[in-house]
């Protein structure tokens, strides 16, 4: 019997042995970087002459060297794929639930190397590596459950003539696209949840971080996957992502990334194909521009801590990062005051230090796009901290506050996707909730108060698919808080929902009468 899902502790790292094997990881680790790795293709090595180099963006050290598909290899996957469906499909889901399983526990055995490759491949502080595969590790745990939970469909009404049966089925091939930020919890979340439905996919993951997906695919085959379900095959967008959009034999494509490329995925994706015979499900989480409000009648201390936690983990890198903060005007000078003072004691360096909040930022084109945001925060702002960054040996930009934004300043529509936050003044709760839904998207929000009439109101006004109460905006854990949002944040696909895998199922009735 499985027991009752329960996610993955976070590590302590106050107790001293678990900071020592952390630093044992990291030199395990780190004696592995620069090594190449293969595209994994119907479980053959494959071998390019073309490379995906993975830096290190902190010190631009080489983490790894990846063979980089093109679309005849993409092409092979694709055959592949269609040929391990024929019989993945037909499997127990209990059956492919256990390689999920055996998987979630090879994983906790190598937690902290995991996390170290995390630390090398995306400049994540420990904390944030630990949070990463800990979600990861949720994600095969809790998605198992729910297969298992699916497999013998919903029940439904007979009539005495009759035995009806309402059952799930997979779709086909899929097309998994994923992220850098979270690297590893998204990679496998967006794969395991298709393949464990019954469903084959072909991961492309983000080109920034392809070295811990390749991990996860051995991971993967040694818990049991058979050959063909899992293809791992990093290359371009332009070349192999458009390609594999437009096949026609592509059942569902799953994404993540910025709100330009979903909504052309979305596009491409919509068009039917010579030989086609389905319309294609696109999933897709595309991002936000996430708030804090901050009510007059509130706890100050409770809402700085919230600020500085959801605006400056993982440097600002999350689709759910707090990057608004809608304060009521008796108390934003405070508010304001109290964040600044701690932004000042965040300390930006090298992830591999222990002592190290907030790594770098994940590449230069990432760094040139968050200082240019810099230069636009001083024109329609006033700038209160930071502002600063140093791409010496790495790409580092200092956690900085804005203030005194107008609500339609691009600062506060824009998703700058680093450790940027912009304050404005609402002068009651309902302007507030006026500016918290005033901008395209719809992922997470925050209020901080203890007016219970004013979150009541928020719970039902505020237009967000993540909301959280007294807390910050990021951290949903798999299973409490299932993640998705609304309007251009994406499909609101619920990730580590209970309903998530049934995107990638659908649903057949049988009707036998006698």
């Amino acid at each position: 019997m499985v027991v009752t899902y329960t996610h993955e502790p976070f590590t302590d790292f106050s107790i001293k042995q678990n900071r020592e094997e952390f630093e044992t990881a990291l030199r395990k680790v780190k004696a592995e970087l620069g090594k190449e790795y293969p595209l994994v293709i119907g479980g053959e090595r494959m071998t390019t002459e073309e490379k995906i180099v993975s830096e290190n963006p902190a010190t631009n050290e080489v983490v790894g060297k990846v063979s980089k598909a093109d679309q005849k290899l993409a092409e092979k996957a694709m055959q592949s794929a269609n040929k391990a469906f024929k019989t993945w499909r037909k499997w127990d889901p209990e059956a492919r639930a256990n390689v999920l399983f055996r998987a979630s526990a090879m994983i906790k055995r190598r937690k902290h190397e995991f996390s170290s490759w995390l630390v090398y491949e995306v400049g994540k502080p420990w904390v944030d590596a630990d949070a990463d595969t800990a979600e990861a590790i949720d994600f095969l745990e809790y998605y198992a459950r729910q297969m298992i939970r699916l497999k013998d469909g919903i029940p439904i009404n007979s009539r005495p003539i009759e035995h009806n049966e309402f059952r799930y089925i997979p779709l086909g091939v899929g097309v998994t696209i994923s992220p850098w930020n979270l690297a590893f919890a998204i990679m496998a979340g967006t794969t395991i949840g298709p393949a464990v439905a019954g469903n084959t996919v072909l991961l492309k993951p983000a080109s920034n971080a392809p070295v811990i997906s390749y991990k996860f695919v051995e991971v993967l085959e040694q818990a049991g996957m058979p050959a063909g379900v899992v293809n791992f095959i990093p290359g371009s967008g332009s070349e192999v992502g458009d390609y594999l959009v437009d096949h026609p034999n592509t059942r569902f494509i799953n994404f993540t990334g910025s709100k330009e490329v979903g909504l052309r995925i979305h596009e491409r994706a919509a068009k039917v194909q010579e030989g086609q015979i389905w319309l294609k499900r696109v999933v897709a989480e595309m991002g936000g521009k996430d708030t804090i409000i901050v009510d007059s009648d509130s706890d100050l201390d409770v809402a700085t801590d919230a600020i500085i936690y959801s605006a400056y983990g993982f440097s600002g890198q999350k689709c759910s990062a707090c990057s608004r903060v809608v304060a009521h005007e008796d108390v934003y000078d405070e508010l304001l005051d109290k964040v600044v003072a701690k932004t000042k004691e965040v300390t930006v360096g090298d992830p591999t230090d222990y002592n190290t909040y907030m790594g770098p930022v994940i590449d230069q084109a990432g760094y040139d796009k968050i200082m240019r945001y810099m230069d636009l925060g001083k024109e329609e702002g006033r700038l209160m901290v930071g502002g600063e960054g140093e791409v010496s040996k790495g790409y580092f930009v200092q956690p900085t506050v804005f203030a005194d934004l107008d609500p339609q300043a691009r600062m506060m529509q824009e998703e700058i996707f680093g450790p940027v936050v912009a304050f404005s003044k609402a002068k009651d709760f309902d302007e507030a909730i006026d500016v918290a839904n005033n901008t395209v998207y719809g992922l997470t929000g925050a209020v901080i108060s203890n007016n219970r009439a004013h979150l009541e109101q928020a719970r039902e006004e505020f237009h967000v698919g993540n909301l959280y109460f007294n807390r910050g905006c990021t951290a949903a854990i798999v299973g409490y808080q299932p993640f998705g949002g609304f309007n251009m944040s994406g499909t609101d696909s619920k990730a580590g929902g209970p309903d998530y895998l049934l995107h990638f199922l659908q649903a057949k009735t049988i009707s036998d009468q006698f």
